[in-house]
């Protein structure tokens, strides 16, 4: 059996690169892409706002994407079987009919995991699964089909962009775990912390980011098991999504301000902009997908992006994620929320 330690072997801070340049397309956020954004750190970071009131769930800001790596779903990618009885029998009678439909509404971003980070996006949606057709410890992502990226290459992927980016912090929030057993747990647990080593930020009082910096750490690590969370001080507990589950725009719109008015979660949390089909929408539209479903309604869905704030204020927002980044404005528009904290 090929342990964790092997196949990932520990890295510490030492061993980051010094080049400190930007990199991809984009230079780096939290809240470093463009002027406007270093001058919100300075201001962060400045010795007054490094308090209880300073960390990252209300001075900052973040955009994220939903269901982050259902850009790597082909034709072959198996349906999970946690999906519905009926959608088995009809992809196995029917597989070239049932699975190019289950397909297209799958797919929810169309960026790779290292254009998302270069697009300026810091929280990763990362629903994990093991295939029981799959090898012992081949981990998989998984949205309605399982993807061909395995976990440990994802992650790893995203420790070397970070390699390259040492003033960046990402939230990689672990879901779903399906197939998962108390042993897979371990193993992925036992990946996390090879890969990402120093990088990782302990669980505790949530860090403002000159703690973070200061201390080289780039990495929190939310995992919604709580068995996992008991034996490891790496792992995070699960970070709320407010998710609207409706295909109407407004519907959603109501459902997040809904949301706002009851109180903001303690901690960090996510405003969830993402539609969702569902079946009587799918039959009444077959020529359609998530993406023709989706695009359209953006410019909708960035107009209450813009209006969102930053801060402790019950009605403020901390994670807004999305679908499909990339084809709108929404990573800038996010980014640029955070000017409104030096409008304070």
């Amino acid at each position: 059996m090929i342990s964790a330690e092997t196949r990932f072997p520990h890295r510490s801070r030492s061993q980051v690169p010094g080049d400190m340049s930007f990199g991809g397309r984009h230079p780096p956020l939290l809240p470093c892409l463009g002027l406007c954004c270093r001058r919100v750190a300075e201001r962060l970071t400045a010795g007054g706002r490094d308090g209880p009131d300073g960390d990252m769930s209300t001075c900052t800001l973040l955009s994220g994407s939903h269901d982050t790596m259902t850009y790597c779903l082909n034709k072959k990618s198996p349906i999970s079987h946690e999906e519905s009885r009926l959608l088995q029998l009809l992809n196995k009678a029917f597989p070239c009919i049932t699975r190019p439909i289950v397909l297209k509404w799958s797919i929810t971003q169309a960026l790779d995991v290292t254009e998302q980070l270069d697009a300026g996006v810091r929280y990763l949606d990362l629903r994990i699964a093991h295939m029981l057709e799959g090898s012992e410890k081949n981990l998989h992502f998984v949205h309605m089909v399982y993807t061909t990226a395995l976990v440990e290459d994802t992650l790893t992927e995203i420790s070397e962009w970070l390699e390259r980016h040492p003033r960046e912090v990402v939230i990689l929030a672990c879901r779903n775990f399906e197939g998962l057993t108390e042993d897979l747990h371990e193993y992925l647990v036992a990946c996390i912390k090879n890969i990402f080593g120093d990088m990782l930020c302990p669980r505790g009082e949530l860090p403002t980011l000159r703690q973070l910096w200061s201390r080289g750490q780039q990495v929190i690590v939310s995992y919604e098991d709580e068995s996992s969370l008991g034996r490891h001080c790496e792992l995070w507990p699960g970070i709320p999504y407010w998710w609207g589950n409706t295909v109407k725009t407004e519907a959603l719109l109501r459902y997040l301000e809904t949301m706002k008015s009851c109180g903001r979660p303690g901690g960090l949390f996510v405003a969830g902009t993402n539609l969702t089909e569902n079946l009587q929408y799918v039959l009444a539209h077959p020529s359609e997908s998530l993406e023709k479903m989706t695009l359209p309604n953006l410019p909708r869905l960035s107009a209450w992006v813009r209006e969102q704030r930053p801060g402790p204020g019950s009605r403020c927002t901390n994670v807004i994620a999305g679908d499909f980044i990339g084809a709108d404005s929404f990573v800038g528009d996010v980014i640029a929320l955070n000017q409104k904290l030096l409008w304070c």
